[in-house]
């Protein structure tokens, strides 16, 4: 798999009927290996170990119900009260992020109102804080952590 803007991380892999799989550690288990997957880990990990995260405070491919249509939202951050702090959407690095990207997660944030979304292609990352009250965005240019988002 292509390098991406994140630090080395040590996975684990399987092959399993001639598919590639990776260990996901959110959902305990191991899952197929495609591009956007391979994108979704390094931020899981990342969040986990350089950002931390509460690994129990995360949720990965959250299924939602958006305009009576089922959505999953790719991983989902939790305050200690469960309430969601963050919401990144994940696409493989050859994806584009772009306008219909954005969409998307504003789309799921209309549901779940979480502070901080983050739109990523692994090589690019997007991070900005929704402010409700002024219907603004204020963009980063880090990966917020644990208790900035909880702030």
């Amino acid at each position: 798999m292509q390098p991406l803007n994140f630090p080395q991380i040590d996975f684990l892999f399987r092959e399993q009927e001639e598919q590639k799989q990776i260990f996901d550690i959110v959902r305990q288990k191991y899952v197929a290996l495609t591009p956007e997957e391979w994108v979704r880990q390094h931020w899981i990990h990342f969040l986990i170990h350089a950002r931390s995260v509460p690994q129990g405070l995360m949720a990965v491919e959250t299924v939602l119900r958006v305009h009576g249509f089922s959505k999953r939202c790719d991983i989902l951050v939790h305050d200690r009260k469960i309430q969601p702090v963050m919401v990144i959407e994940c696409k493989a690095p050859q994806v584009k992020l772009d306008r219909d990207t954005a969409w998307q997660i504003a789309l799921y944030n209309m549901k779940l109102r979480a502070p901080y979304l983050a739109i990523s292609n692994g090589l690019h990352h997007f991070i900005c804080k929704i402010d409700f009250k002024n219907s603004k965005a204020v963009f980063f240019d880090h990966i917020p952590d644990y208790a900035e988002l909880t702030a």
